[in-house]
């Protein structure tokens, strides 16, 4: 299996994943012209991707995808809250796949299998991504984590994880108190911190990657995201560690 973090940051997300014949992208929040020259940029065509898997309904994550859907005949998978409340954007789509959360379903050679997070949105979702040898956990846009978050994540061989800010650089900069709030809240986003101490709930010895997601441009820096996940890494269990940025995607990375 090979995976791609397009683009992470409140300015857009999309995850392209694949494994033998199958595409899929997890989220589309650019336009559709954007998320086509990303994929250019690793090599891949918008033309050969088979979904597109939504896990809320903000707009930095569903910007694009009824271009998408529409222009490559895509189905969109979602669960109804999300398609309820991302309608006004997404408009009409080329094939709507409901899924109840906490539902597994194919498409093709993956099975992908969604859990419930905590976001200030009507069901926000992660994933779990597996082609029957490796598996790919997607986590961001969460205030808090769970049992079923370890759970679902603990045997993943790629994380994709949010470390969303630092606590300092929050409390002291540009936010107004009200928004401070609503990213410190349950149903905000992860702190480094709080993503390093669920980090090393969920390290084991097949763990191969963990890409650091969604940080905040005003409120984090890359190296407080990567000091805070390295933290909790032992010797005996150090995952590769990368950074997911806004401006452009990461390597395409091969799980083996």
């Amino acid at each position: 299996m090979r995976f791609s973090v397009l683009g992470s940051g409140s300015r857009g997300n999309c995850v392209y994943i694949e494994s033998g014949g199958t595409a899929i992208l997890i989220d589309g929040g650019f336009s559709g012209k954007e998320v086509v020259g990303r994929l250019k940029g690793i090599d891949r065509e918008a033309a050969d991707l088979d979904a597109i898997c939504l896990t809320h309904d903000h707009n930095d994550h569903i910007a694009g995808v009824g271009v998408l859907s529409r222009r490559c005949s895509l189905p969109v998978y979602a669960n109804p809250g999300t398609f309820a409340g991302g309608d006004a954007t997404l408009k009409k789509l080329w094939r709507r796949q409901e899924f109840d959360t906490g539902d597994e379903f194919a498409v093709n050679d993956l099975v992908i299998r969604s859990f419930r997070i905590s976001h200030d949105t009507a069901d926000p979702v992660g994933y779990v991504v597996s082609n029957g040898r490796t598996t790919i956990g997607y986590c961001t846009d969460t205030g808090r984590t769970s049992h079923l978050m370890r759970q679902r994540l603990s045997t993943c061989n790629a994380i994709i994880l949010e470390f969303n800010h630092n606590l300092q650089l929050l409390k002291n900069g540009p936010y107004p108190p009200a928004l401070q709030q609503r990213v410190r809240s349950s149903q905000g986003h992860l702190a480094n911190e709080d993503a390093a101490a669920f980090l090393q709930t969920i390290l084991h010895d097949h763990l191969q990657q963990v890409v650091l997601a969604h940080l905040s441009e005003m409120n984090n820096t890359p190296q407080l995201a990567i000091a805070a996940a390295a933290s909790v890494c032992t010797d005996d269990q150090r995952p590769q560690l990368l950074l997911a940025t806004q401006g452009g995607a990461t390597r395409l990375i091969d799980l083996v």
